[in-house]
């Protein structure tokens, strides 16, 4: 299973002109079901994506609250496209997808672990394989890749990095730097806070 997380202030469903679901500061959760795909592993990710920490705490502190923590909204879409593959040419290729009646089922249970662990009321859906508009006002923009495998749950984030003049910290080729004299390769290391895979 696949999910992609958006950091939002506010986030909409429509379809055929009808608004479907709306909601102000949360998240935005695109969610995709491979064709080997289990229950268990719709659990561990709808467990995951309501504990990443995106907000920061009343101190300024980043990544310290998780959407539950804020009273945040959580609007879901199911989107099977999350799964394409272009290995073999510039058409997707779709083959990892589950089926569309194990893709809803499994869909589904993965919604209904939301709600149950968080509230009925403040998660959001729009309607499974239809054609829906959604909008959306990134905030950041923030946005959190999470794939599920055998229950267990790999994360990588995406954000704008904020600039590096200097990104090797190495004050001996300062000068060089400037002259444009100075080549190499330039290995950097971002280290995520413990608190994040809480």
């Amino acid at each position: 299973m696949k999910t992609v997380i958006q950091r939002v202030k506010s986030a909409s469903v429509t379809v055929d002109g009808q608004l479907i679901s709306s909601i102000a500061k949360g998240v935005l959760i695109f969610a995709a079901i491979g064709k080997d795909d289990t229950p268990k592993e719709a659990e561990s990710m709808a467990s995951k994506v309501l504990k990443v920490k995106l907000w920061e705490d009343d101190q300024g502190s980043k990544w310290k609250k998780n959407v539950q923590e804020i009273n945040g909204e959580v609007l879901c879409v199911s989107q099977f496209t999350l799964l394409a593959s272009t290995k073999k040419g510039n058409k997707p290729d779709f083959h990892k997808s589950a089926s569309a009646a194990k893709g809803k089922e499994l869909y589904d249970h993965f919604l209904a672990r939301v709600r149950f662990q968080y509230r009925h009321d403040r998660v959001k859906d729009g309607v499974f394989q239809a054609m829906m508009d959604v909008e959306l006002v990134n905030d950041g923009p923030v946005g959190v890749d999470y794939r599920c495998i055998d229950e267990a749950v790999t994360i990588e984030i995406e954000m704008n990095p904020a600039e590096m003049k200097n990104p090797t910290d190495f004050a001996a080729f300062t000068d060089e730097l400037e002259e444009g004299a100075f080549k190499g390769h330039v290995h950097k290391t971002f280290d995520l806070p413990a608190s994040l895979m809480e």
